[in-house]
């Protein structure tokens, strides 16, 4: 199926997102759909991102060292790839007894973006989202991308934090969750966004699946920051 949505895409696309656990739906049972990284949806993976020349992103259940962990894979077309372990586990449904968390951020690079890559949970968390501005006033990151299985009756609070997310980062904030009931028969209303770094709306579709072909422009991020220079007055912090 996921195949055939990605083959169907008729324009150029740099990056394509997939979202939270896209081969198994948000599970607490790793010990039955946990695969390696030589396994057959990395192998898939790879093999798509280079058919379609594009990066491919999504999370998998992952085994390694003895230890499951909730995966964001970032594939490149080359067949190389990035990681991004989940830091925040749901601990209200378990997943931190089922799951080990990450220890550190990715930031991907592309065309002269920065991408800080985050899972679902995360984002009720805005420090380990935060922006860190060096000494020198560089800013670390343009694009904030959550991929999740955040359900429907907590919506409100998924579109809220996206919004207050790219507005206190100042940056595109992207949010590409799932749709419909899973296997609990818990709703998942989609809600996926694009967010401005003003907190403009710029995309927003749910209850039923949708593949959005949307540019973002750099430019943008610039001129909020030029004209809103709210970073010069932040905290500078280091996450340990």
């Amino acid at each position: 199926m996921l195949t055939q949505k990605i083959k169907a895409i008729d324009v150029a696309t740099e990056i394509i997102v997939l979202p939270e656990m896209f081969t198994t739906g948000f599970s607490m049972q790793p010990e039955k759909f946990a695969e390696t990284m030589e396994g057959p949806t990395i192998d898939w993976m790879r093999r798509t991102a280079m058919e379609k020349r594009a990066i491919l992103v999504g999370s998998i259940i992952i085994i390694e060292g003895g230890n499951y962990y909730n995966r964001l894979i970032w594939m490149l077309p080359n067949g190389q790839y990035g990681y991004y372990n989940k830091r925040h586990l749901f601990a209200f449904v378990g997943e931190d007894q089922h799951y080990t968390p990450g220890n550190k951020r990715l930031i991907a690079s592309v065309k002269g973006w920065k991408i800080n890559l985050q899972v679902c949970y995360d984002l009720r968390f805005p420090v380990w989202a935060r922006q860190q501005i060096s000494q020198e006033c560089n800013k670390e990151y343009d694009v904030l991308l959550y991929i999740a299985n955040w359900p429907e009756k907590r919506n409100h609070a998924w579109k809220t934090l996206l919004t207050a997310r790219a507005i206190e980062n100042q940056c595109f904030s992207i949010g590409v969750n799932r749709v419909g009931l899973d296997g609990n028969n818990i709703s998942h209303s989609g809600d996926s966004m694009v967010v401005g770094p003003l907190g403009e709306v710029l995309y927003h579709y749910a209850y039923e699946e949708d593949i959005c072909h949307i540019v973002l422009q750099k430019e943008e991020i610039a001129q909020a920051r030029d004209h809103f220079p709210f970073w010069k007055d932040a905290d500078f912090f280091v996450i340990q």
